[in-house]
């Protein structure tokens, strides 16, 4: 079978487009979170694998423990999915859509590891760089990680900027040893 986040890929674009196309961008975050979190589970997960449910009870089954209320729109894409066997793929289905939705608000979520803790000054000092280097509205979350020594290490999606002292050490290293 097709990796998950190869087969939520057409959907999760689908999603975002008649979101973005309708403005309700917000409405559909919403619940691909809600339902997304709940088909994660291992027990909701054997259940929707369950030959003995239909596809419209298995949508229903998702949408209550969810406790999600949707609209037409949102249900018929729910509906799709079931008939198409792919309701196992909504967290990757909501997780590419956060990407999309992020990337239309020109937004990033940036995690920043770093020895010590860092304070609100040096945060905004970061999130200020950040954002003129990456021209994106940014979003910061810290990680304390006491074997870097010094300096932090930057995730923003998929570039990683290593400035921590562990990371020039082994460059160092490495440019050593060739």
């Amino acid at each position: 079978m097709a990796e998950t986040s190869t087969v939520a890929r057409p959907y999760a674009k689908a999603a975002f487009e008649y979101a973005r196309d309708h403005k309700a961008l917000d409405a559909w975050s919403e619940w691909l979170g809600k339902v997304g979190m709940v088909v994660a589970s291992q027990d909701v997960q054997k259940l929707l694998s369950s030959p003995k449910l239909d596809d419209e009870r298995k949508v229903a089954l998702v949408l209550e423990v969810a406790d999600a209320s949707v609209d037409d729109a949102a249900r018929r894409f729910l509906d799709t999915l079931s008939d198409k066997g792919r309701l196992a793929a909504l967290p990757a289905i909501a997780e590419q859509f956060e990407r999309l939705r992020a990337e239309h608000d020109k937004r990033v979520d940036v995690t920043v590891v770093s020895a010590f803790e860092l304070d609100d000054k040096q945060q905004q000092k970061l999130a200020g760089a950040l954002k003129k280097r990456l021209n994106r509205e940014i979003s910061i979350t810290t990680q304390v990680d006491p074997t870097l020594l010094g300096g932090v290490i930057l995730r923003a999606g998929d570039t990683v900027i290593d400035g921590s002292v562990r990371g020039r050490l082994n460059r160092l290293s490495e440019a050593l040893s060739a």
